[in-house]
């Protein structure tokens, strides 16, 4: 499963669906069958077929939580920070003055460069999503934009073109035929 916080269940979650299963076992070891313990914790029956043949190996033990799945970050927590602070301070700061924007290569250039680790980009995209970052989208704009004239125009010109056209009677969506009655 994925989460928008990118590292699958949170401990507390995790908690809970093991609970769930120990519960399981206590039911096998009183004798029920796997249905019986589908219906009384709702579960799926595939899953109580599945914790019932764990816990015939090796009982309760076999049912309990392993803990997160999927690789572990190879930055250590002080690292994350110390990558964050990077971050805040901005591309320009690490020698990226063309524009200020974060790029999946630049980021695994900068991992590289402060903790000799090497990421491909798209494990550098799950570290930063792990750290909260969001890809964001520039907006284009035109080099000669002019942003007085946009701001004339929205003020004189944008109210003139949004005026009703005209009062159109009763039982005509038409703005140039009118409903006679």
């Amino acid at each position: 499963m994925r989460y928008p916080d990118g590292g699958g269940l949170t401990p507390a979650a995790r908690a809970k669906r093991e609970q769930v299963r120990l519960e399981a076992a206590g039911l096998f070891a009183a004798g029920m069958s796997p249905p019986q313990v589908a219906n009384k914790l709702r579960v799926s029956r595939k899953s109580a077929y599945v914790w019932h043949k764990a816990w015939r190996t090796a009982k309760a033990a076999a049912l309990e939580s392993k803990g997160p799945g999927g690789q572990r970050c190879r930055l250590s927590d002080a690292q994350a920070e110390r990558l964050e602070a990077a971050l805040d301070a901005g591309p320009a700061v690490w020698g990226w003055t063309e524009d200020q924007r974060w790029t999946l290569v630049r980021v695994t250039t900068l991992v590289g460069r402060l903790f000799h680790i090497s990421y491909i980009p798209r494990g550098v995209s799950y570290l930063l999503h792990r750290l909260g970052w969001s890809p964001q989208a520039p907006q284009r704009r035109a080099a000669e934009r002019d942003e007085e004239a946009i701001a004339i125009w929205v003020k004189d010109t944008w109210p003139l073109a949004e005026q009703r056209r005209g009062i159109r009677t009763r039982g005509s969506a038409s703005p140039t035929k009118q409903g006679n009655r």
